[in-house]
């Protein structure tokens, strides 16, 4: 029998999760919290999106097709602000904009493999990124991280072999908000370079890392371009996540090849999409700093109310970004107690095992928190429902 490329994969876990609510109503003393997905509920603010229609009524070319590779402009802002944020040097040519980072890794497998080719990813995995190699006929090979959610170059070493292209990473963590350390980063570099092969880093959630300064020195290197692709995201950022931008940094010969691609799929991403994170990284400074302060302000109320959780034997596995990734304290596996808990607790979260391949267990014991869209208050309220579980 004939498989599609489609029907090689799962379905998409966030649109499964959401099936759950289905027939389902709530107390009107306790309503529903949804932290299934990372994403913002709120809209852009004002100011962008007055920004964005005066765009719509005044500029004609925002209607039309743009260049495949994205706005020169906003791929101009880009280079100079990553390469301010990383102290390093990036040119305009070595930039694109995506419909979205998704697109971005889609159109960084595509340069890179065909039918058979390996590409390593640290489990828990990024969903979406193990959904796109199953359907381009590439291997995703497990990179099991360890007790701190970290993974292990040597280990990663041990995997390589001659049909591998690329080791893949998402700092901070998707699905565990771990931040992954500098050092870290250099090493699977390093490791990926000595191989000659690439080191993909998805940074969508890079404007809410915890940490001052650099994040990493992979674009002080000078020669950075042989080995690094690098992937971002607008739409946490702004609140863009309708209009779909998202970008990629690599060589420019790489980006020829990306071009292709893009030209195929979308001929061009979408236009108000790009003049609005342009507008934003050109004004919105201050106000991403807000946001930056409030996440990270949700991020210690987690801390702040661990122990209504420790005290019932669950565990804090990691946090950051838009997420903490916990490990709960029930015989039941996580794939039968998160659809269970919107029930009996009024909760929509994804279970662990939606983050790890078929044949292991790993994810059974672990529940991931999209907490960003709570405040300090509804983590509190998300906490004591959760601490009140009783075992199935």
């Amino acid at each position: 029998m004939i498989i599609s490329r489609t029907a090689a994969t799962f379905p998409p876990p966030v649109m499964e999760a959401r099936r759950w609510l289905d027939g389902v109503t709530h107390p009107s003393d306790r309503p529903l919290m949804n932290v299934s997905q990372a994403a913002p509920v709120d809209p852009p603010p004002q100011e962008l999106r007055q920004a964005m229609a005066d765009a719509a009524l005044n500029n004609d070319d925002a209607h039309l097709y743009g260049p495949v590779l994205g706005l020169p402009e906003l791929r101009s802002e880009l280079a100079r602000q990553t390469a301010s944020h990383y102290a390093g040097t990036i040119s305009p040519v070595q930039t694109c904009i995506t419909s979205g980072c998704n697109q971005a890794f889609a159109a960084a497998i595509a340069t890179l493999c065909t039918d058979g080719d390996e590409v390593i990813l640290p489990t828990p995995w990024y969903f979406n990124h193990k959904m796109w190699l199953d359907m381009s006929g590439v291997r995703s090979v497990a990179l099991p991280a360890g007790a701190d959610m970290l993974p292990d170059p040597a280990q990663a070493a041990a995997l390589i072999t001659d049909k591998t292209r690329a080791i893949a990473l998402v700092t901070p963590n998707n699905p565990t908000g771990v931040e992954y350390p500098a050092d870290l980063l250099q090493a699977f570099f390093d490791l990926a370079r000595q191989h000659g092969i690439a080191l993909i880093v998805d940074e969508t959630y890079r404007d809410f890392d915890s940490r001052s300064g650099p994040p990493h020195a992979l674009f002080q290197d000078p020669d950075w371009q042989d080995t690094l692709i690098h992937l971002y995201s607008f739409s946490k950022a702004y609140r863009l996540t309708g209009h779909r931008v998202g970008a990629m940094i690599a060589s420019e010969e790489r980006l020829s090849e990306v071009e292709k691609f893009l030209d195929t799929v979308a001929i061009c991403p979408g236009q108000m999409g790009q003049h609005a994170a342009l507008w934003g990284m050109q004004n919105l400074k201050q106000w991403l700093a807000g946001e930056r302060d409030e996440i990270l302000a949700r991020r210690a109320a987690i801390t702040e109310n661990l122990p209504k959780l420790t005290a019932k034997g669950w565990r804090l596995l990691g946090l950051g970004g838009y997420f903490a990734y916990m490990h709960h304290p029930f015989a039941q596996s996580s794939a039968q107690l998160a659809p269970a808990l919107v029930k009996s607790a009024s909760v929509l979260c994804l279970p662990g095992t939606m983050f790890y391949p078929e044949d292991t267990r790993d994810g059974d014991t672990q529940l991931r928190i999209a907490f960003a869209n709570l405040d300090a208050a509804g983590i509190s309220v998300l906490f004591d429902r959760l601490a009140a579980l009783q075992a199935p």
